[in-house]
Parts: C-alpha cells; structure tokens; sequence
C-alpha cells in the first residue's frame, strides 16, 4: 500500500535528485561557455564563473525573494480583526505542523487560489486570494492552507528559489555563449576536439533553457504532490483539500498580477492555459492530485510516521 509517509518521502529524494542534476548543468554550461570564450584553455574558468554567479545570485534571492513575491503580486497584511477566521485556521494549523504561524497576506482577486513564500519557517508568509476566502467552506480552506504551510515545513519555497536561481543563470549564460559564438565569428584553435566542443556548447546552448524549465517543472510538480499528501495528514481529512482543487478546477480564473516566475508558488496554476501549458505546467493536472488523495489512507500513514519514529 503506498501510504503518505513513503509518497513523500520519495516525492523528497526525487526532488532533490532533479535539483542536484540542474547544478551539474550550470556548471557543464559554464564549461562550454568558458571553451566558446576563449578556446579549450578556457573551459574550467567558464565552470567556476558560472558556479559562483549561481551562489551569489541564490543568496541574492534567499534573503529577498518573499519580499518581492509579495510585492509582484500586489499582496497586503491581512487584518487580524477583519480576516480572523484565516488567521485562526493559519494559527491552528501551523501548531499542528510545528512551525510559527507565518505573516497572512490577502490578494484582492475573484479567482481561488493561494500561496506561500520565505525562506524558511521562522521568515513565511501565507497569502491567500479573497476569492478563496468567499468560494471555499472552512474544510476546504483548511486543506488549502494546510497545502500552502506544508511547503513552509518542508522549505519547498527555498528549494524552487534556487531552482528558478539555476534557470535564470542557465539562461544567462545560454544567451551569452550564442552572442559570444556570433560575435567571435566562431573561429577557434583545438583542432577537431576543438570544433566538435564548439558545435556541442552552441546546440546546448540553444536547448539548454528549454531543459531547464522541463527540469524545474518537473520539480515543482514533484513539490506540489508532497504538499498535498503533507497537508492531508495535516487536517486529516483528504477530501477538504480534493473538494477545493475541484472547485478551483470549476472557477478556472487566472490570478491577474501572477506571473510565469511566480506560478510554481500558487497551489493551482495562476496563469492562462496556452500552447503546450501541459507540458510547461507548474502543476500535475487537477485531477491527478484529487485521485492521488482520495487514495491516501491517513490512518495508515500515521502509524507508519510512528513506527519510523520508533525505529530512530
């Protein structure tokens, strides 16, 4: 029986697998970068540059990241007396996951959606559209938020952070090696290994950020089957948080200040459907999610979570 704790802990170790393939990337694309700028010689230089711009550029966005998000999507505090049902569920349920209760933000927006971001458990927030707080019962909206604290436990925000780091350097560079190879005209001395790794480091260069996103979706949807089998443990009730993905399947609004750099963070695609969404899709599909609670047996999974306890 595939019970809750064994899903997410492969749902982890895969997660982390892809994360660790996107750092060998960068650093192969610097490699043929550093070959490209100035010849064979030059290979290793490219891969240490463009190691230390992804550190940089990641604790650039570690420490300023859920700043911004917020500010992107137009997101203000939650009054406590206002919203006191949210800030209630969002106490309740961060005792239950044994984190500080995170900032509560609202998103004046029609369409049911809600999201997470910060660095870790003592600097989250916890935001969510006024449409979920009007369309969405108290199950429902408990599912949701417990979805949303589940990434906040398990620092999914952190691990997507440094994920987007790595596209945003990948593209970089990608757009550098194309303009550096059109530039020098593309002559270079090596001889045939030499032009062989010229040809490679160009067509990489063109397919590399296209590799890219399909790794860092296949992350985040990684991220987002976690979340949910994490937050049904949470409410222990599975089909609150079913219900609410059926619901924002039926409202199928998009969130007006989202953005494709934003998106992995909401708990259901922010964006309009367009060509090859599927493909490019932040999320696993709606109905792959509500099938994969409706199969998950909670009472099982906690007395697994308890012997694997035990054991250590």
């Amino acid at each position: 029986m595939t019970t809750l704790w064994n899903r997410s802990a492969s749902n982890r170790n895969k997660s982390f697998v892809l994360f660790a393939g996107m750092i060998v990337f960068v650093m192969v694309l610097g490699y043929f970068f550093g070959i490209i700028l100035g010849g064979m010689e030059f290979g290793m230089i490219g891969l240490t540059i463009a190691f230390f711009i992804a550190i940089i550029w990641a604790l650039i966005s570690y420490y300023y990241s859920d700043s911004i998000a917020l500010a992107v999507s137009r997101a203000k505090p939650a009054d406590e007396k206002q919203y006191l049902k949210l800030h209630n569920i969002v106490e309740g349920l961060s005792i239950a996951a044994g984190i500080p209760k995170p900032k509560v933000y609202i998103m004046e927006d029609k369409a049911i959606n809600a999201f997470a971001t910060g660095r870790d458990p003592k600097h989250a927030a916890v935001c969510v559209t006024t449409g979920a707080l009007e369309k969405l019962d108290k199950w429902e909206l408990e599912g949701v938020i417990a979805h949303e604290l589940s990434h906040v436990r398990n620092r999914d925000i952190l691990l997507m952070t440094l994920t987007a780091v790595m596209i945003g350097v990948i593209v970089l560079l990608s757009d550098w090696m194309i303009r550096m190879t059109f530039f020098r005209g593309g002559d270079r001395e090596g001889g045939r290994l030499g032009l062989i790794l010229l040809v490679v480091g160009i067509v990489l260069a063109i397919l590399a950020p296209i590799i890219a996103m399909i790794i860092q979706m296949a992350i985040s949807r990684k991220r987002e089957f976690l979340a949910d089998s994490d937050g049904a443990l949470l409410t222990r009730y599975p089909d609150g948080l079913a219900n609410a993905l059926l619901k924002i399947q039926q409202d199928n609004r998009p969130v007006a200040a989202a953005t494709s750099s934003t998106a992995h963070m909401y708990i259901s695609n922010p964006l309009r459907p367009g060509f090859l969404s599927g493909l490019f899709s932040t999320h696993p599909p709606i109905a792959e999610r509500v099938a994969a609670l409706k199969n998950i047996n909670v009472k099982a999974a906690e007395q697994e979570i308890k012997d694997n306890s035990g054991k250590k």
